[in-house]
């Protein structure tokens, strides 16, 4: 599940900035970027339950 998200379409990212914070079986995992670049959506919502595999950020060039 989804419990927090740290970035908005627009926003320029750098490799290991959180993205957002997943909790599965009551651990919370921090979601980091992994290379440079600009968020161009975020596909899920707070409280929303992911599947292994699933987009949860598109990023622009």
């Amino acid at each position: 599940m989804i419990v927090a998200i740290a970035v908005k379409p627009g926003d320029a990212v750098k490799p290991g900035q959180e993205l957002l914070t997943l909790e599965a079986m009551k651990m919370k995992n921090a979601i980091r970027a992994n290379r440079d670049g600009v968020v161009a959506a975020v596909l899920v919502a707070v409280g929303d339950h992911v599947k292994h595999g699933q987009a949860l950020v598109e990023f622009t060039e």
